[in-house]
């Protein structure tokens, strides 16, 4: 490390208040990705940009090594009506740094941009290092790191920076959501109808609420099904011809989403079609030499059932970052100061354990 860790992390925490009083909803992130290209400037970093998504190499990349890609996101969901706070207005009370997307996942992104910057002029590194600070990680949006994937090179492993406490998500569910049909027969409410689609619904909904799928997964537990929507009926006295609901499917590690999908075409008693089948679980072994390296250095694994960009990933992937998930999409948004320092330090010692 060539760059002095107690000013990169000053340096970070000031780059994480400028973003947070940016708005940078999903697909406006041009400003916040101007504020990081700013940083990498300071440095003398060469930099470039597509859309909104910044990256950059590592001075000494070779095209002979192997690549770890470093990876978070700066846009943010929409603040939501319980704040009491100004979601755009960072302050510090009591050790936390308040405001939206500071703990998902400007915490995280800072953090890894002071690491990357750490090891920018790095020699005799066994793997380059490429950082994307990336867009449209909270709509899963089409210009977003799925995108930036057409354009870098071979990835062979990737740190996503997601809130985690800085312990390792070895593996993360996928998601497939589902739209499905219950048919009935329409009718004035006042004559008999023994074909009404609301009450189908209800064997329905039970099917739904019993059906589990076989295989179980060690670091993920068991494929979690949801039915999370209902739509049906135009007025009080129509029987409705179907109702419309939604399904939200955590996926696991031992299924692939096209196989999740065949199983509920084929045993759901209702018409069912998933909108898109590209949200994957992801994984990486527990003994990769970046997990170990975060395990000499005391921190423990588990498995998340939260998405995120590894979604888009084909490689092995580990989510690691500062700051707790619980937190992530909540009122008055925060991510505590230490947590940002002790995630530099402890980003900056996995990866070094990684790279030596």
């Amino acid at each position: 490390m060539t760059l002095d860790q107690k000013h990169l992390t000053t340096k970070a925490i000031a780059l994480l208040k400028q973003l947070i009083s940016i708005q940078s909803f999903s697909s406006e992130e041009d400003k916040t990705a101007d504020a990081i290209e700013a940083w990498f400037e300071s440095f003398d970093i060469p930099f470039k940009r597509e859309k909104n998504n910044v990256y950059a190499f590592n001075k000494y990349y070779d095209e002979s090594k192997p690549t770890l890609l470093l990876n978070s996101h700066h846009d943010t969901v929409k603040p939501n009506s319980a704040y009491t706070k100004d979601p755009f207005h960072p302050h510090i009370e009591d050790g936390k740094l308040y405001g939206l997307g500071s703990n998902d996942a400007g915490g995280c992104l800072v953090s890894l941009i002071a690491t990357f910057t750490s090891f920018y002029e790095a020699k005799d590194l066994n793997h380059n290092i490429i950082i994307v600070a990336s867009a449209e990680e909270e709509s899963s949006g089409p210009n977003g790191l799925n995108s930036m994937l057409l354009i870098l090179p071979h990835i062979d492993v990737a740190i996503v920076g997601e809130p985690t406490l800085m312990n390792l998500a070895i593996a993360e569910k996928g998601l497939v959501v589902f739209d499905a049909e219950v048919k009935g027969t329409p009718s004035h409410a006042a004559h008999p109808n023994n074909d009404n689609s609301i009450y189908n619904t209800i064997e329905v909904l039970k099917w739904f609420q019993t059906f589990s799928f076989e295989k179980v997964s060690e670091a993920l537990g068991e494929v979690k099904l949801t039915v999370t929507q209902i739509n049906a009926g135009s007025q009080h006295n129509v029987v409705p011809a179907k109702v419309d609901l939604v399904v939200d499917v955590r996926v696991n590690d031992r299924y692939s989403n096209k196989e999740i999908a065949d199983i509920l075409a084929k045993e759901a008693p209702c018409q069912i079609k998933p909108r898109s089948l590209r949200l994957n679980s992801s994984s990486i072994d527990k003994n990769h030499p970046l997990v170990q390296s975060g395990i000499n250095l005391g921190r423990s694994t588990y498995g998340s059932p939260t998405l995120s960009d590894q979604a888009a990933l084909s490689c092995q992937s580990l989510k690691l970052g500062p700051g707790d998930s619980t937190r992530s999409h909540s009122a008055d948004e925060y991510i505590y100061v230490r947590e940002i320092e002790e995630g530099i330090d402890l980003y900056i010692k996995i990866v070094d354990g990684f790279l030596h």
